[in-house]
């Protein structure tokens, strides 16, 4: 295989309200401020754009994307699950918000193919150390696999491994950073479960990336680098990150994919290789819950990088403009296409970049 074409998304959260409209929801208690019922944010999206048909088969959520899945056809679907897969009480305390997915509704990541589920970030331990082990549980028995979290540092800090046809793989490994919200506390240990946690940005910590990665990457390997950081809101990229992309990119890493914002952020092609510093929220149960309107955080991407597989430089981008409505993944319509489109040329343009939207709707990354 001289190519690899993989699927990134950003945060993909099956839990809470979308929870509660697939075939097993979980037990609706919440801890937030604003609700103590996960069934209040399917009142507030139905109350926003009308009734959600229930119970949702597995594969509704991911709506139009299947198709297009489909039809692209990658050689690996990379996903960062914002949310635990348990039936744990154990409420991490002094958290705001806890997300949950039941473990029955696991067949909602298997119905889109999913390969990799990348789970440092700042939400798998919401429901305890113990959620964290039956989420690993629940998504390995269903031979998904996972990288970013474990029952322990070493498995935290391993790597999925996603065979390739005639030979190679694509390595997934994942870290969580406090400017994201991950607390420190959630850092993995020696016989502590946990999420492989990135303490800083710093050059001892890209070299500490590079030690794992060139630990594990043979020939003919992809090592994707999964990094949840940044806040929620904003097109501002941090000096530190894009310092710190670079330095692992030139350590051996091939792709830097990373995530938090809730809405697509602006990406890097460095020395031919991808950086995607924010691929926004790709599922969520935000509809109808007002506030930072502008940034139109119901409008996401499918990511369709493709890499030389020798050399792990980007060969093609393209995406595919979707929208989130109903809590399903929708094709954008063509105005939100344009909209997003814009956008990301304007964020796009700081790098010297920029994106043509092709007949069937996708933009293909053209300089």
């Amino acid at each position: 295989m001289k190519e690899v074409t993989l699927f990134l998304c950003g945060d993909v959260m099956t839990g809470r309200g979308v929870d509660q409209i697939l075939r097993h929801p979980s037990a609706p208690q919440l801890y937030e401020s604003g609700t103590s019922s996960a069934k209040s944010y399917v009142a507030i999206a139905e109350a926003a754009t009308g009734r959600i048909a229930r119970p949702a088969d597995d594969d509704y959520v991911w709506g139009d994307a299947l198709s297009e899945l489909e039809r692209r056809k990658p050689q690996a679907r990379i996903i960062n699950l914002e949310t635990a897969v348990t039936t744990s009480e154990d409420a991490w305390p002094g958290k705001g918000i806890h997300y949950r997915m039941h473990p029955e509704n696991v067949g909602s990541l298997t119905a889109a193919g999913v390969d990799c589920c990348v789970l440092a970030n700042n939400h798998v331990l919401d429901w305890g150390h113990a959620g964290l082990v039956e989420t690993l549980d629940r998504l390995h028995a269903a031979r998904i696999q996972t990288a970013g979290a474990g029952r322990d540092e070493a498995e935290a800090a391993s790597p999925a491994a996603i065979d390739l046809p005639g030979g190679g793989r694509v390595l997934v490994f994942a870290f969580g950073c406090e400017s994201a919200g991950v607390p420190r506390d959630w850092e993995a240990g020696t016989g502590r479960a946990g999420v492989n946690f990135l303490p800083s940005l710093s050059n001892e910590a890209a070299e500490r990336v590079a030690r794992q990665v060139s630990a594990v990457k043979r020939a003919r390997d992809i090592v994707v680098t999964s990094i949840h950081w940044g806040g929620n809101w904003g097109y501002d990229i941090p000096r530190e990150q894009r310092t710190f992309a670079h330095r692992i990119l030139d350590a051996g890493v091939d792709l830097v994919h990373g995530h938090s914002s809730h809405h697509p952020l602006g990406f890097e092609i460095y020395r031919g290789k991808l950086i995607l510093y924010g691929c926004g929220d790709f599922l969520n149960d935000y509809e109808g819950i007002g506030g930072y309107q502008e940034y139109r955080s119901d409008l996401t991407v499918m990511y369709f990088p493709t890499l030389d597989a020798e050399r792990g430089r980007l060969s093609r981008l393209s995406l595919t403009p979707m929208q989130i409505r109903h809590f399903r993944v929708n094709r954008a319509e063509e105005a939100d296409g344009r909209w997003l489109e814009n956008t990301l040329n304007r964020e796009a343009g700081e790098f010297g970049l920029a994106l043509s939207r092709q007949s069937d709707g996708s933009l293909l990354l053209t300089a």
